[in-house]
């Protein structure tokens, strides 16, 4: 019964869950951010999806082009105003500083490896646009969201791994590789609000907030 409940709250592609109204009202506060923009605005997004846009492109202005970064495009929906690109979001050495109007991404920074690379992420997302709207999971929230384990991410890798061995949690398949198992447990590093502020320190902080605790945190900088 637990488990179906942490499933109902998490599941973005349920349109009632708590997950799919905050991700709803998260593209709505980046698309305020985005109003009184004078012409055409490139936005790009790291680590998304063009049916991402499709879903949400009533919460955009009018004019806008996306460039979505990837480093595999499954779907690749024919729409004039979205283009795709493979690339790693920490080398995005295709673009030059200030290509974009403003760089989305969600839930994307948690994933791609250690601090340093996550450093080489917000570096690179720093200079390729004016603005950013970036958004990931909090640490401190009581239910980690991959695994949807209360406490999962506080507890000994080494414990994590082992479990994941037994058996599915949440999203994430049975490893039965003691070594693939470790590696996937290791391969999601999530932040806290000040290490999300030490890697972006020009920008603010946007909380989302369930009760009484902040499920995911976004920093945000003007464009």
């Amino acid at each position: 019964m637990l488990e179906q409940l942490l499933f109902h709250l998490a599941d973005n592609g349920e349109a009632t869950s708590f997950a799919s109204s905050l991700r709803k009202a998260r593209v709505r506060k980046f698309g305020e951010l985005l109003q009184g923009a004078n012409g055409e605005l490139r936005i790009l997004d790291v680590g998304g999806t063009g049916a991402f846009w499709q879903r949400y492109r009533d919460e955009l202005p009018t004019r806008v082009t996306i460039t979505v970064l990837n480093k595999s495009h499954h779907e690749r929906p024919p729409t004039p105003w979205i283009s795709y690109v493979y690339g790693d979001a920490r080398q995005m050495h295709m673009f030059g500083n200030r290509d974009f109007d403003i760089c989305f991404s969600n839930s994307v920074i948690e994933h791609v490896g250690t601090i340093d690379d996550q450093l080489r992420m917000a570096e690179e997302i720093r200079r390729v646009a004016r603005g950013y709207f970036v958004q990931t999971p909090n640490a401190y929230f009581p239910v980690e969201p991959h695994f949807l384990i209360p406490g999962w991410q506080l507890a000994p890798v080494a414990l994590r791994a082992w479990l994941l061995q037994r058996r599915d949690l949440g999203w994430m398949k049975r490893v039965e590789d003691r070594r693939q198992a470790r590696d996937v447990v290791e391969s999601i590093h999530l932040l806290s609000v000040n290490q999300l502020r030490r890697l972006f320190p020009d920008g603010r902080i946007y909380r989302e907030n369930i009760g009484p605790f902040t499920k995911s945190i976004t920093v945000w900088r003007p464009i």
